[in-house]
């Protein structure tokens, strides 16, 4: 079973210096619960390396990413292409956060800038039998659900908080991959630059009043592609 992951988010230095890559920090979360799979992260944004071709891989998944699915990137289109040849396939794909958008945004669906601005921090979502805290960072959301979706997770500042399609595809906005050490770490780094002072503090103080479980999605993300690759 090979992963493809595909890393679309910048990672200025010396800004970042030392702390681990998102591509990186995927493979940290989900290999644990799916030790079976190989794993190879394509470091798109910040050193433009090439998408891969449909055959390099038996699943894909696409992170998060400073950019919206409505910014002129050179891979935005090239991605949209290899999500549809994806589908075509029946290769599983899987989204975090800009991830979450762009399957949406690309398979009938629209993502854009939220009215309520930028969220950061930790956040409950109610996934219908229970509900979880989870890490947030964006500005955009799912505006409008795909016809071949449903959402199986939400949050009262996020109706669209996960999605399930009717063929090989999931997503979700939060981002189960990192640590709440990570991102304070980027919040002390980044403060006044990729965030507002007041945005890094009232992100720290939203984490004195949650419980984010390091292995957040992960069984469940290691099902969904045993369940289309075992």
């Amino acid at each position: 079973m090979k992963i493809a992951i595909l890393d679309v988010t910048g990672h200025p230095l010396p800004l970042l210096e030392g702390l681990p890559r998102v591509g990186e920090q995927i493979v940290d979360w989900l290999s644990p619960a799916l030790p079976e799979a190989t794993y190879r992260w394509y470091d798109i944004e910040q050193n433009a390396e090439p998408l891969p071709e449909l055959e390099a891989f038996d699943g894909l998944l696409v992170s998060g990413s400073e950019h919206g699915v409505y910014d002129k990137t050179p891979w935005n289109r090239p991605m949209r292409e290899l999500l549809i040849k994806c589908k075509d396939a029946g290769k599983p794909i899987f989204g975090i956060c800009f991830g979450h958008q762009m399957l949406a945004d690309t398979f009938g669906g629209r993502a854009e800038k939220a009215e309520i601005g930028v969220v950061v921090g930790a956040r409950t979502f109610d996934f219908g039998r229970h509900c979880a805290d989870t890490h947030v960072w964006h500005k955009d959301q799912v505006t409008i659900v795909p016809p071949t979706a449903r959402i199986t997770a939400r949050a009262p500042y996020c109706p669209v908080g996960a999605l399930e399609y009717d063929f090989p595809a999931a997503s979700v906005q939060f981002h189960p991959e990192y640590s709440e050490y990570q991102l304070r770490e980027i919040f002390r780094r980044a403060r006044d630059n990729f965030l507002t002072g007041v945005e890094a503090d009232e992100a720290v103080k939203s984490f004195a009043q949650s419980d984010v479980r390091s292995n957040l999605m992960s069984r469940e993300t290691a099902a969904f592609y045993r369940k289309y690759l075992a």
